[in-house]
């Protein structure tokens, strides 16, 4: 399954039915699943782990060392969970040691032609990026966020769980999970309302959400005491909880809300 004008080392671990296409280069140190299928012109350079069952599009460049300047050629990792698609051109840089030493995309992630995930970021879950969405060093996706093609995210950011960035947004503070972020530079826009139907919340998990999400972004208070009150008036379920606790543990502000009425 290996086609003969591809550039495989042999120190290279590849399992079983794996598919290699034409002139793709696969360096020392890898390791790629079983049943991963990697296209045409794709380079997959040292230290790079691809979990079974992904799919590389062509030219995709994976695994290449960071584009940091502090970088001086130390041993670091960039892993790929298993069932993750890569489409055209995606460029994936493994981990800087100042930033933990890794880059980590997590399994079923869709990342779409164009896309860039910078040095030591990390990946949920289903994570969906659109066409040229791009990836600072040190960003934190969650777990079912969608981030639109065009978007530009600050390194150190963090996006949250089912969170939806809409396409050409800037964002450089943190957005909450289970919301809606969009602009230059991004605001926040109410619920990820038809995300979250779609992923099964009940409409009582949405509405606590909603009343979270008005009383923290909408009514004027200040964070602490919108926090405050949104835990005493609201239901503490988890994802609640979950809501809340990334406002607080925010570490380089949160984006706040735009004109919605939400």
């Amino acid at each position: 399954m290996i086609h003969p004008t591809a550039i495989v080392s042999s120190k290279a671990e590849i399992g079983a039915d794996v598919t290699i296409g034409p002139f793709s280069v696969i360096a020392d140190d890898v390791r790629i699943g079983d049943g991963t299928e990697i296209g045409p012109h794709v380079t997959i350079d040292p230290y790079t782990t691809i979990g079974e069952n992904c799919r590389i599009f062509q030219f995709a460049s994976i695994g290449a060392i960071p584009q940091s300047l502090k970088f001086e050629g130390e041993k670091t990792l960039l892993t790929i969970g298993r069932g993750t698609t890569i489409r055209e051109f995606v460029t994936i840089n493994r981990g800087t040691v100042s930033g933990g030493g890794i880059t980590e995309v997590g399994e079923e992630n869709f990342i779409m032609a164009y896309c860039h995930i910078a040095h030591d970021c990390k990946t949920g879950h289903k994570v969906i990026m659109a066409n040229a969405a791009t990836l600072a060093g040190h960003i934190t996706i969650g777990n079912f966020a969608t981030i639109g093609g065009i978007v530009a995210i600050h390194q150190f950011v963090r996006v949250g769980d089912y969170a939806f960035v809409g396409g050409a947004s800037a964002v450089v503070k943190d957005v909450p999970p289970f919301v809606i972020a969009a602009g230059d530079r991004a605001s926040l826009h109410g619920l990820n309302s038809v995300g979250l139907k779609r992923q099964g919340f009940t409409p009582a998990t949405l509405s606590a959400l909603k009343k979270s999400y008005r009383i923290i972004f909408r009514i004027g208070l200040t964070l602490n005491e919108a926090i405050e009150r949104a835990q005493a008036e609201v239901e503490q379920i988890p994802e609640v909880v979950r809501f809340i606790d990334f406002i607080k543990s925010s570490q380089r502000g949160v984006t706040r809300c735009g004109k919605s009425k939400d």
